[in-house]
């Protein structure tokens, strides 16, 4: 199940992963707590940050949080 805010969607996975973020995680560590890489982590979060057209990994964290989705 997807979660659609202001016509952007994100998994649940995405979701997860920002808040692995929010928590002060590192990438790598983010990663092995999801079970992919650190690349694939960079990868999805890139994506993450184009659909909800921001630039950095924080303001897709603080974008997250301020809809209150994580």
């Amino acid at each position: 199940m997807d979660v659609l805010t202001e016509g952007v969607e994100l998994s649940h996975a995405d979701l997860a992963l920002l808040a692995e973020l929010a928590k002060g995680v590192t990438v790598d560590r983010v990663g092995r707590r999801l079970d992919i890489s650190g690349r694939t982590v960079r990868r999805r979060l890139r994506g993450i940050c184009d659909r909800i057209g921001v630039s950095t990994a924080i303001e897709a964290v603080a974008w997250a949080a301020r809809r209150q989705l994580i």
